[in-house]
């Protein structure tokens, strides 16, 4: 392999000065086949190894050790070969004499080949269930607006439900799950979910969570396993992760016009049950696989928790509370106290010592009042001045 250098002076030697490619040979000492090479390319020269070298002391243990990766492959991942177990498994078992860094570097070489696999799952009868969120466009009262989609599948009839809702908040998981559970006609032993942090508080070592404390208060009612996926793999829940997209091509598009979340879910809903029907899983339609999955789901409980956060708040002199950054009414009697706040999906129900004494649509515009002109009525009533000042 000749320098950078010799193939400047090759080719000064050859365009510049004109001299024949056999002179140039005959001068420098090098093959006329060089001398072309050089006028050919005349940049830096790259050594390709046209023959793998040879291995003396690892090569005749390669295939071993492959065979040994590629059954880890179907292995727990806790119980798979170290490099250090495989170096002493070749020591011990096939007389090899090389040393330990050697088979480290042929083990990493050997995993980076090997595609990461993964398994068909075969699933019983009301045995699992995914969850998962993801955000859709609408035509919503006219304006293009981003909504919610939650996706609850049975993994067995691969039966689905998707609704829409205004945010991913705690609220919001109770409330598709109530709905989720509601459509598919009952519950599956256990639901796998991403480390959503409505659920989540801290991720642990493997598959350990701490989890969000209202989040499991709402899933005691109805006994059912969350399993929450390995961060980064989105795999092991890939059916309800690509329901999301395949909702989103096949339900919403072109964008539905709608004027309120009831409308856009009730046509969500027609949408999923025109998919069983049409829609085919082993040979069979995925109806009649739910109709037979549906039987062996736990029954819902008989009180079914109330998809809600509850928080205590204090009333201000504009006779309001103030919840994630909005602003909801109570009657003036209630200055000063501190009140029961209900905060729904939908709706939002103020108490006090568990007597109801206010309800409002939930707004989520940011800094917007939900004010009802009863609550301040005795107020103008008593300030008559005040009174004509706001009917002027």
């Amino acid at each position: 392999m000749i320098t950078v250098e010799l193939k400047e002076i090759i080719r000064k030697e050859y365009f510049l000065k004109r001299k024949s490619i056999r002179q140039i040979a005959r001068e420098l000492h090098h093959s006329r086949d060089t001398v072309r090479k050089a006028l050919r390319d005349p940049g830096v020269p790259v050594y390709t190894r046209k023959k793998p070298p040879i291995k003396k002391s690892i090569g005749p243990f390669c295939e071993v050790i492959r065979q040994w990766l590629e059954e880890d492959q179907r292995r727990p991942a806790k119980q798979r070969h170290t490099a250090r177990r495989i170096f002493d498994r070749l020591r011990d078992e096939h007389a090899f004499m090389g040393t330990d860094r050697t088979v480290r570097r042929e083990v990493s070489l050997l995993r980076a080949k090997l595609p990461e696999s993964h398994v068909p799952q075969t699933y019983l009868p009301a045995d699992g269930a995914t969850f998962d969120f993801g955000e859709a466009q609408v035509i919503f009262q006219g304006l293009e607006r981003t909504v919610h989609l939650a996706c609850m599948r049975l993994d067995c009839s691969s039966k689905f439900f998707v609704c829409a809702l205004p945010t991913e908040r705690r609220e919001s998981l109770f409330e598709s799950h109530l709905r989720g559970f509601a459509y598919l006609g009952g519950v599956p032993l256990r639901v796998r979910y991403d480390n959503l942090t409505t659920a989540v508080y801290k991720i642990l070592n493997g598959r350990n969570r701490e989890e969000q404390s209202l989040w499991v208060a709402f899933r005691s009612h109805f006994l059912f396993e969350a399993h929450y996926c390995n961060p980064g793999k989105g795999q092991e829940k890939g059916g309800v992760e690509n329901l999301v997209g395949y909702a989103r091509r096949n339900f919403l598009v072109p964008l539905p016009e709608v004027n309120n979340f009831d409308e856009l879910n009730e046509y969500l809903r027609d949408c999923c049950d025109r998919d069983a029907m049409s829609r085919e899983r082993f040979g069979k339609p995925v109806e009649q696989l739910w109709n037979e999955e549906a039987g062996k789901l736990q029954p819902l409980p008989k009180r079914l928790p109330k998809a809600c956060v509850v928080l205590t708040l204090k009333v201000n002199r504009r006779q309001v509370v103030g919840l994630s950054g909005n602003w909801y009414s109570v009657p003036p009697q209630y200055v000063g106290q501190d009140v029961t706040v209900q905060a729904f999906v939908f709706k939002v129900i103020i108490s006090f010592r568990e007597k109801t004494i206010a309800v409002h649509d939930r707004t989520y515009m940011g800094d917007d009042d939900q004010l009802d002109p009863q609550h301040y009525l005795p107020v103008l009533l008593q300030n008559q001045g005040l009174l004509i000042g706001q009917l002027q």
